[in-house]
């Protein structure tokens, strides 16, 4: 089990940012690559899924992602009711399939577009992913507009070849 502890800040937070400052962090956030993944979940809340960046390793011990979910999203009240979630890590050739899941498509068109297999905890693995990681949800954290989420990691099934595609200066590109 992950433990918590509170750090006191140096200095009073701010009551809110100036959009100058949110501006340049946006700016400054564009200039960072992150990989592309699609984020699924099905379960008594229902089945959803969405496109993220916002997913890090945390430790090997136990194994365990960090993914940031935000608040306003159609899949925000599934994976809160699900408990359990799969990474899916994104080849180029899944460029449209991230659009759509990073988009306002009907979850059932987000779906349709590639292919799909359960996973032991029912949620869904994108089946030529180059990683899925099946994860059970231990911890939530409010993170302001996004809920920070501490995913212990189940099972990972890898894929061999392909190329990753990655989040960079707001576009898409591989690697």
């Amino acid at each position: 089990m992950l433990a918590t502890k509170t750090i006191a800040p140096f200095a009073p937070a701010p009551d809110s940012v100036s959009p100058e400052k949110s501006a340049a962090y946006r700016n400054g956030m564009a200039r960072l690559a992150a990989a592309v993944t699609i984020v699924t979940t099905d379960g008594p809340g229902g089945r959803a899924g969405f496109a993220a960046t916002a997913v890090t390793s945390v430790s090997d011990n136990p194994p365990t992602l960090l993914v940031c979910l935000n608040k306003g999203s159609s899949a925000y009240p599934a994976v809160s009711a699900n408990g359990f979630i799969t990474v899916n890590a994104l080849s180029a050739e899944h460029e449209p399939v991230s659009r759509l899941f990073g988009g306002k498509t009907p979850v059932d068109e987000r779906f349709a577009a590639a292919t799909w297999e359960p996973t032991a905890s029912g949620t869904p693995r994108l089946v030529d992913a180059l990683v899925s990681f099946e994860c059970r949800i231990t911890e939530v954290h409010d993170g302001s507009t996004h809920d920070v989420l501490f995913c212990e990691v189940l099972d990972v099934t890898t894929r061999e070849d392909g190329q990753a595609l990655v989040y960079f200066d707001r576009g898409y590109r591989t690697v």
